[in-house]
């Protein structure tokens, strides 16, 4: 049985319709913030409602664990410098650690009020921190039940000298989000409204627009578990979106190419191996990798 749903023909060009799911570890409660390092060649991942951090090692196979407690760790990614960063549900904050193995805050308020819950973050070519802020870290599923911190649901970017900027704040759950490869583009997509939006970056690394891209739309004949979450794009700029049986693949006009039916609820995903045809998927209680055709965008060189 194929994996796949194709929409349109071009979709078998960035797939391997005979490739099928490999379980790499399971077990966990809900998985999540995956982020592949290409120097060290492993895959970190979070279990959100365990507290725990997890770190998949591609030349071992094993799984370890990175962080007890991790502060309820969802998205993750890295800066410039290699450093881990995170979005932790418990404090309502942006973190870093540090090699020591200490945890720095990068941000946890707005204008003196409590963020409501860091979601997913993504790093541009400056230094700057973008992320997303809903309210899903203050839900019993996935955080501690508590009133908002914000009368808003946001995307914020921290500044290279440190200054937190408010973006955009018309959102009803705003959760992943990812740069076009020319970094001309910033794609943010809402898990309520079940679609994506898309900001134009300027020189000067400012966004503006904000537009809807596409739909992340139930399919007929396809699983309606998930809704719009963890969001990547590949060398082509095709962008791949967590959405309703799996991972709905866009591309660069917003026309659905196919779905990658994930064998559970999909959550987040990252591309990654040596050749960045490994698609790891943090899918419900596990995480999962499926080989690609065509290579996924990768992060930065660190400098």
């Amino acid at each position: 049985m194929s994996v796949f749903h194709v929409v349109d023909d071009r979709f078998r060009d960035l797939i391997d319709e005979n490739a099928d799911f490999e379980v790499l570890a399971e077990g966990f409660a809900f998985t999540e913030g995956t982020t592949w390092h290409p120097l060290e060649r492993h895959v970190t991942f979070s279990d959100i409602p365990s507290d725990r951090l997890h770190r998949w090692f591609a030349d071992t196979g094993e799984t370890v664990v990175l962080r007890d407690p991790s502060g309820m760790t969802n998205g993750t990614t890295y800066d410039r410098q290699g450093r881990l960063l995170m979005c932790e549900h418990k404090t309502s904050s942006v973190t870093r650690l540090e090699a020591d193995g200490s945890v720095t805050v990068l941000a946890d308020n707005w204008q003196g009020d409590e963020l409501n819950s860091p979601n997913d973050i993504v790093v541009d070519q400056r230094g700057g921190i973008w992320f997303t802020d809903p309210l899903y870290g203050r839900e019993a599923s996935t955080g501690i039940v508590r009133d908002p911190g914000l009368p808003f649901q946001a995307v914020f970017h921290i500044r290279p000298d440190g200054e937190l900027a408010l973006i955009d704040d018309d959102y009803r759950a705003p959760n992943g989000l990812c740069f076009s490869p020319d970094m001309a583009r910033l794609y943010v997509n809402d898990s309520k409204h079940k679609h994506i939006r898309v900001y134009d970056m300027d020189a000067d690394g400012r966004a503006s627009g904000g537009a809807v891209f596409a739909e992340t739309l139930e399919i007929e004949g396809v699983e309606k578990y998930g809704s719009p979450d963890g969001m990547k794009v590949d060398a082509a700029g095709n962008v791949w979106c967590a959405g309703p049986g799996g991972i709905h693949v866009f591309d660069t006009a917003g026309i659905l190419l196919g779905i990658v039916l994930t064998p559970q609820f999909p959550a987040n995903f990252c591309f990654g191996g040596d050749d960045l045809c490994d698609l790891f998927v943090a899918a419900g209680t596990t995480f999962v990798r499926l080989r690609v055709a065509k290579p996924g965008h990768p992060i930065f060189s660190f400098d």
